[in-house]
């Protein structure tokens, strides 16, 4: 009876170990997807790849070319069962590829696309690759001011970018500032300063409730004489840049946060809901040929907000035949959100609509809590990380899409956010001593993909 038992025994783990194996022989393993490399030194740097359900391990190869022909030693063949890997001891200033694959006994998955990584020429410097030189498929631009486009300003603006806006010296209160008195002269600098050095021009912004004349809030005449009004001013304006200025955003912020209604202004006042719709059209019969765009802020996060835009102006505009040719994003987010998934689904469904995407106004907050006294290299890590992603958004895009990614702001120091928030941030590409930071080197690799 025993040796009945012991033999039973002895079939059900054969047959167990046999069905496991059959299991295993018919798993498939899909490829890693490289998605994040941090820790650049200038000689070493971190990969991380997305974790492959049953793999047992992951095989890596280190090359100094995309096709893997010329491999690095010691990292010819790495095996590890972390789904990240450090390398250590490479080339300064040198331009690598990583790939890897996910393993289970004898079988593999294929390979993941290759990532290129450039190590830093010296600990502490990041790469200065012009941003406009690697973002081919986009305009990258900056917004300015006049008394910035000189010095060390001017230098850098020629060398990384290749489209500018005014950070506010194209609005309608510096441009409009008393009733029948416009003041060019600010602007006009700009759009010299831009044709002279081959940049382009996008408009910021004709109407903006924020930047309106105190004339203009308190107009003493008719509904219809202040109809009139603004439509001279915009007329006005885009001629006098037609064939200047290539975008304007013509409306800009006229959705409010609470459940999506028409943001209260003097034009909504005066003019009702129809004023988005009119101030477009006066645009467009001012210069044909110029791309006219409606311009928001957290409209990569809320939901609400962005299906009250679609709404009201896009689909809108859509059934009436109302010039629109895209929208802007203002990227004004923080280190630690929104996720580059969601980032990615609300673009695709402006993109869905076939228009055009601008991420308009970029900036990363490091200190959105105020917890921080100075910038912390944890922090400007997971600032990089978070400038890649927003470039792989982008850059993944249709680019019948494609527009233009724009940085609101040269230095840390001339940032909007620390006055507006109320303690210190550190947001931007360059530090105040124009030192390139990380964020500038998440930029480019966001270009990578």
């Amino acid at each position: 009876m025993k040796k009945l038992f012991i033999y039973l025994l002895s079939a059900l783990v054969v047959g167990l170990t046999s069905c496991v194996d059959n299991k295993e022989q018919e798993l498939t393993l899909s490829s890693p997807t490289i998605y994040k490399i941090s820790n650049l030194k200038a000689s070493s740097f971190t990969a991380d790849w997305t974790s492959i359900v049953n793999a047992q391990s992951y095989e890596l190869n280190l090359a100094t070319d995309e096709n893997f022909t010329n491999l690095v030693a010691p990292y010819e063949s790495v095996s590890t069962k972390e789904d990240f890997f450090h390398f250590e001891g490479l080339a300064k200033g040198q331009t690598f590829y990583v790939r890897v694959k996910a393993s289970l006994k004898e079988k593999s998955s294929d390979f993941s696309s290759a990532k290129s990584i450039t190590t830093l020429v010296e600990d502490g410097v990041e790469p200065d690759t012009p941003l406009k030189d690697v973002a081919t498929t986009f305009r990258v631009g900056m917004a300015t001011i006049v008394d910035r486009l000189n010095g060390t300003h001017d230098e850098i603006y020629k060398r990384e970018y290749n489209q500018i806006s005014a950070e506010w010296e194209m609005k309608m209160n510096i441009m409009y500032p008393e009733e029948g008195r416009y003041d060019f002269t600010l602007a006009d600098q700009l759009v010299e300063y831009a044709q002279k050095n081959g940049m382009e021009v996008h408009g910021h912004a004709l109407i903006w409730h924020a930047a309106t004349p105190d004339w203009v809030e308190n107009y003493a005449g008719t509904d219809e004489e202040f109809s009139d009004m603004v439509e001279d001013y915009i007329k006005t304006t885009v001629t006098r840049y037609k064939g200047k200025v290539i975008s304007w955003d013509v409306v800009n912020e006229a959705i409010d946060d609470a459940g999506g209604n028409y943001r209260n202004s003097v034009f909504l006042e005066r003019m009702g809901e129809g004023y988005i719709q009119k101030c477009f059209e006066w645009a467009r019969e001012a210069d044909p040929d110029c791309l006219l765009f409606y311009n928001d802020y957290n409209l990569c996060w809320d939901r609400t907000k962005l299906d009250a835009v679609i709404t009201k102006v896009v689909d809108n505009f859509q059934s009436n035949n109302v010039p629109l040719d895209g929208v802007g994003f203002q990227m004004h987010i923080g280190y630690n959100g929104p996720s580059k998934t969601t980032i990615a689904e609300h673009t695709k469904l402006i993109t869905d609509k076939g228009i055009l995407m601008h991420f308009s106004e970029l900036d990363v907050k490091i200190n959105p809590d105020n917890d921080l006294s100075a910038p912390t290299e944890e922090r400007e890590f997971a600032q990089k990380d978070k400038v890649r992603e927003v470039v792989e958004v982008y850059n993944a895009i249709p680019e019948s899409s494609k527009f233009a990614l724009t940085i609101w702001g040269l230095r840390d120091d001339e940032s909007w956010i620390p006055s507006h928030q109320g303690h210190d941030d550190w947001p931007l590409l360059y530090d105040k001593d124009f030192t390139i930071k990380k964020a500038h080197t998440g930029f480019l690799e966001g270009l990578q993909e």
